[in-house]
């Protein structure tokens, strides 16, 4: 059983494998920009930054290059990747289509449970957009596409929307105060709501895409 880690520092404390906790820091620090492009990740940094062992250090750098965020270079060593402009713009389309697939799936799947919670979701929404709760609402904007995830009852596909979140929260470029655009992304998700409440797939395919088109537009 894995041991509950306390003392690593700045390395989130789960019960989850050590190389596990150090990979998903790292991937934090590069899609935050803490960690430049081009940037060189030696093992004894990370082992010095970090309070760990190479062991760990081998095995989140392996994960990492499988992501794509950081490349081994032969006899040069490994040097963060991060994402492009390119790279984000080709996220934003995947994650327009996947989205979408989700929205079909789980319109068809969701049990009354998964419904009830997509509803209370929702609500807390409504809550928290009349507080101009911008922190609130962006933690809930999450869980509400995540149930819609949930409800598709596809784990590939919702193992690939996930990543694509993690990715795409770091990328907020626009130059106006977001709580401007929240009873906009409010009224979104009502759309995207309803057509799950009336069982209607095109409704919820319109909703979507137009909330993924208007999510691009407002963070680019």
């Amino acid at each position: 059983m894995p041991i509950k880690r306390t003392d690593l520092t700045g390395v989130k404390t789960t019960a989850a494998p050590l190389s596990t906790d150090l990979f998903f820091k790292i991937k934090e620090d590069i899609l935050s920009g803490r960690l430049k492009s081009n940037q060189k990740l030696t093992e004894q940094t990370i082992c010095d930054k970090y309070k760990v062992s190479r062991t760990p250090v081998r095995e989140a750098l392996l994960q990492l290059e499988m992501e794509g965020l950081i490349e081994n270079v032969p006899n040069r060593g490994a040097f963060v990747l991060g994402l492009s402009s390119q790279d984000v713009e080709d996220i934003y389309t995947l994650r327009k289509l996947y989205e979408v697939q989700a929205v079909k799936w789980a319109i068809s799947r969701i049990t009354e449970d998964e419904m009830d919670e997509l509803e209370e979701t929702f609500e807390f929404m409504e809550f928290y957009t009349m507080k101009n709760d911008l922190s609130k609402m962006l933690n809930i904007n999450i869980a509400f596409h995540q149930m819609i995830y949930r409800a598709s009852h596809n784990r590939m596909l919702r193992h690939l929307l996930s990543s694509y979140q993690v990715y795409l929260k770091h990328h907020k470029k626009t130059s106006v105060d977001p709580v401007l655009y929240l009873n906009e992304v409010l009224d979104e998700h009502r759309q995207i709501f309803q057509a799950f409440r009336d069982g209607d797939i095109e409704a919820g395919i319109r909703a979507m895409e137009k909330h993924m088109d208007n999510s691009k537009k407002r963070n680019f």
